[in-house]
């Protein structure tokens, strides 16, 4: 498939995937701050999530696409790695918000009243709540694009088939793929009157659809040859991606950008990567999805409780109890990484019904989805 050899392993996009999961963070804390300034950075943060759905086609094609090309592929195995990796933190995060809910209306607290839909709560557990199967968005909301993902997991040997026949043609992948992206982000704002990088419950599967195409396209350039200067690259491609949200301009153009970032830190040997490919980093893209699934509950917890502890109007709080609360999430992401989402991953995968344990297959994911970066052996 390629003349280079690739470390089964790419260090150098995990702090990338914390990066991600922070902006959205910042994006979701944002409203409660006393006196927040107005940020096109900030306000653009929900791409933070496109980002995510980039890395995933990207790095799953990393991981499967030559095994599933070469008839290879497991993909009874690849769907259990999936959920092993994705369900338990879900579903604990699901629970955490209803029983804070809970608490939160015995106390007296206001709380959404879509927060605790039994009618979406069915769609929530079988993570289609993205597939427009749910009434209303309850519960924990940013997971809807966990349900997002479990879509393209579910297609991905439809991906698969497309892009193993474009090996050969990197370019005539990209091209193609960022074509399908804007005629679809064109098509929809003017069919839905909204963009679809804005879609959450009603339309998230289809949103992650060209994100996911694009990493996979990126993938196949990659795998023909990395960057030559990607450290100029990575600069130059992250400076834009951010001017380009700071400036407010076309999401499209921005969630391009945001590719070539992610080819550009691919690109980076991880021996050359330097603290991007340091065991902090490292460690923070490990717990990125942890940040990104805590991010509701502890916002419903921690605002709450300051907003009543300072006398807070409308939960505005002030600037330092906001960047407290702010930074404790990683702090929180970490007990709820460490508590939860690693061992029931570890469980789940030892355990498969009348199959032998997974192996450390499908361990960087690159999105905050996803595993450590470990050497892939296929079971």
């Amino acid at each position: 498939m390629t003349p280079v050899q690739t470390p089964a392993d790419l260090r150098p996009i995990t702090a990338l995937r914390f990066g991600a999961a922070i902006w959205v963070a910042v994006y979701a804390f944002w409203e409660n701050l006393a006196g927040a300034p107005s940020s096109g950075l900030v306000q653009k943060g929900y791409l933070g999530v496109e980002l995510f759905f980039v890395l995933s086609g990207f790095i799953l094609s990393h991981v499967y696409l030559q095994a599933a090309g070469e008839k290879r592929f497991s993909y009874r195995s690849f769907l259990w790695a999936r959920v092993a990796r994705v369900y338990p933190l879900h579903l604990a995060t699901l629970i955490g918000v209803g029983l804070l809910a809970g608490a939160a209306l015995v106390a007296g607290m206001s709380v959404d009243g879509n927060v605790l839909s039994w009618a979406s709560l069915p769609a929530n557990l079988l993570m289609v709540h993205a597939w427009g199967l749910a009434p209303v968005a309850g519960w924990n909301h940013p997971s809807w694009s966990i349900s997002a993902e479990w879509f393209a997991y579910l297609c991905f040997p439809l991906f698969a088939f497309v892009f193993w026949r474009l090996r050969q043609k990197p370019v005539v992948a990209v091209i193609g793929a960022a074509l399908f992206l804007a005629a679809l982000y064109a098509g929809f704002e003017r069919l839905a009157g909204f963009p679809l990088t804005e879609a959450t419950i009603r339309w998230g599967a289809l949103r992650i659809v060209p994100c996911f195409a694009l990493g996979c396209a990126l993938y196949l350039v990659y795998r023909r040859a990395p960057l030559k200067a990607p450290w100029t690259a990575s600069a130059v491609s992250f400076g834009l991606m951010v001017l380009s949200a700071a400036l407010g301009l076309w999401d499209g153009i921005t969630v391009l950008l945001a590719g070539a970032l992610i080819l550009s830190l691919a690109s980076l040997p991880n021996e050359r990567a330097g603290w991007l490919a340091s065991r902090p980093a490292v460690y923070l893209g490990e717990i990125s999805y942890s940040v990104y699934m805590v991010c509701v509950p502890w916002k419903l917890l921690a605002v709450n409780l300051a907003a009543k502890a300072t006398d807070a109007p409308d939960k505005q709080v002030h600037i330092f109890v906001w960047l407290a609360i702010l930074a404790l999430l990683p702090v929180v992401a970490a007990l709820s990484y460490h508590l939860v989402e690693h061992p029931a991953r570890k469980a789940l995968r030892a355990w498969r019904p009348g199959r032998p344990p997974l192996s450390s297959e499908s361990s960087n994911k690159g999105s905050p989805h996803s595993d450590t970066p470990k050497p892939v052996v296929e079971s």
